[in-house]
């Protein structure tokens, strides 16, 4: 019980709020309130650009991804055109024929017959 009367005769000091907020006081603080201000717009303004940000993000995101999609779309549409059955089908309007014997080789006989082998073609 000693305690409790002791903290019982303890008094809080009164805060007297006229002193506070006279007038000098708050002209000596414009200031520290226009500093205030300023942090605060910044804030604003911090979290504005932030958020456009992450939009543009996901925007150019999603254009990537479609340009993927894309890419992958030519690229199976160009393997399946150059596959050899794809070619011959393609060519045949133009009166283009695969030939059907094997290519014949040519070589100089002259040139062989002089022992200058490395100018025939074999």
């Amino acid at each position: 019980m000693t305690e409790e009367k002791i903290d019982n005769n303890k008094e809080v000091p009164k805060i007297d709020l006229r002193t506070i907020f006279n007038y000098n006081s708050i002209v000596k603080n414009i200031p520290f309130f226009l500093f205030l201000a300023a942090l605060a717009i910044l804030y604003i303004y911090n979290g504005h650009h932030a958020d456009k940000l992450v939009r543009k993000i996901a925007t150019t995101e999603k254009n990537i991804k479609e340009l993927e999609y894309e890419y992958k779309t030519v690229k199976s549409d160009l393997i399946f055109r150059s596959k050899a059955s794809e070619l011959v089908k393609a060519v045949e309007p133009l009166g283009l024929k695969e030939p059907r014997v094997p290519p014949m080789l040519l070589s100089d006989t002259v040139a062989r017959k002089n022992g200058d082998v490395g100018s025939a073609v074999n």
